[in-house]
């Protein structure tokens, strides 16, 4: 939990603000998960603070919605074309990849 909340504090993920009646206030919570080794044992347990963006309203609390994955067709293609053409493939990961992301519209999470 601690890296969680100092990924939030240190992406200047929220401030603090009062809340007014006319504000849809959005929920959070915490998800626990454990990340365990090929092997099954544990590699380390992760904390996400999670909004519940369930309680939003289309065209009042937000206007679209975009999630930036990967659709596994593409990744298929990608590994078809290095292996036909013998490029060498790198993997990576970016820690808290959606905190880097600026939202359009102010959200209010209580």
């Amino acid at each position: 939990m601690t890296e969680e909340i100092n990924a939030l504090f240190k992406n200047h993920t929220w401030y603090l603000v009062l809340s007014s009646p006319s504000q849809n206030l959005v929920g959070c919570k915490w998800v626990f998960r454990i990340k365990r080794h090929f092997n099954g044992s544990i590699e380390r347990y992760k904390a996400r603070l999670v909004a519940k963006g369930f309680h939003q309203r289309l065209c009042i609390d937000y206007a679209e919605t975009f999630s930036p994955v990967v659709k596994p067709a593409t990744i298929l293609t990608v590994l078809s074309l290095a292996i036909s053409r013998g490029w060498s493939l790198h993997q990576l990961d970016v820690k808290n990849a959606f905190l880097h992301e600026f939202l359009q519209e102010d959200v209010y999470m209580a």
